[in-house]
């Protein structure tokens, strides 16, 4: 199938979901919830005026990585040493001169954000699209990252360390967290999860990851918990740790709530969180901004979220 061939459309899953919700040709999925009464609300739920980066730094050394996409590499492109590129006849002074980078990274390694084209389910992604949409030079024809934009709304977290008391900086590897438990944990920190929301997750996976880097079981939320989310209308749902889902997988399910997420109804992940910041200063709620770059056709992209408090 070429690019310009439109893909046959299968029928509808026979479970909840959002497809056909906003159109059949819809590709922002769930961002169709955020409108301008969403954030203006979202901005009333700034009350400390703290502002919080909850991007990990780019760099191929501490920082939690998946081996098959490769470390970050950032290459210097130009420096000092490159004296006399700029020429006296530009009006370039002695002394006078600039650095540049080139940066080579996977668009799914530390703090990135899943496009809707990165998870298929039964050769289908988000709205019916089929898993073809996705080209070898071309990339994403449908459901790429840049369809995205930018977006900013009201973000809950939901902090699981402390709702488990497990360890004073961590949940356990492996813990899967129900529908029950996030349910729980909002009723405890008092918050309500509404339309058009991001829901961030903390499980200290970060923290964890610093003492045992070679530990495969991660914890992180299962395919009920997935499915709450989806009940309330989120818009995208954020972790600290590699999947948000726990791993190894719910039901033995590979990649079962990107599915139930990302797939069935069109809510974003975004993966690699630093929310250690905004926990331990007991502040849950505020206005998250996400800008993910416009990478035409991509499948994801790091983002630095940043959350006002």
């Amino acid at each position: 199938m070429s690019a310009s061939e439109p893909a046959v459309r299968k029928p509808k899953p026979d479970r909840p979901n959002n497809w056909g919700r906003w159109g059949e040709e819809d590709e922002r999925g769930a961002l169709n919830l955020i409108n301008r009464d969403v954030v203006l609300r979202a901005g009333g739920s700034i009350t400390s005026g703290r502002v919080y980066s909850l991007g990990i730094p780019i760099q191929a050394h501490d920082v939690p990585l998946m081996a098959y996409r490769g470390t970050p590499m950032r290459l210097t492109l130009q420096d000092s040493t490159d004296h006399g590129t700029y020429a006296p006849e530009l009006g370039c002074h002695d002394g006078t001169g600039s650095h540049e980078d080139v940066l080579v990274m996977a668009s799914h390694t530390t703090s990135h954000m899943d496009a809707l084209i990165h998870v298929y389910g039964e050769y289908q992604h988000y709205n019916g699209v089929d898993h073809q949409a996705m080209q070898a030079t071309a990339g994403a024809t449908r459901l790429g990252i840049d369809k995205v934009g930018g977006f900013a709304t009201r973000a809950v977290l939901l902090d699981m360390v402390a709702f488990f008391g497990e360890h004073e900086e961590w949940m356990l590897p492996g813990h899967c967290i129900t529908a029950n438990d996030l349910e729980s944990a909002a009723v405890r920190q008092g918050a309500e999860i509404r339309p058009g929301d991001v829901v961030l997750v903390r499980t200290g996976y970060l923290r964890f990851w610093q003492d045992h880097r070679d530990e495969f079981a991660q914890p992180g939320i299962g395919a009920d918990a997935a499915r709450w989310l989806a009940s309330k209308d989120v818009v995208a749902v954020g972790s600290d740790n590699a999947a948000v889902e726990v791993v190894p997988f719910d039901g033995g399910d590979f990649l079962g709530v990107h599915k139930i997420l990302l797939v069935d109804h069109g809510i974003y992940l975004l993966e690699f969180l630093d929310l250690d910041g905004p926990a331990a200063d007991g502040n849950y709620e505020g206005l998250l901004a996400v800008a993910p770059l416009k990478v035409t056709g991509a499948t994801g992209s790091p983002v630095n979220p940043v959350f006002i408090t």
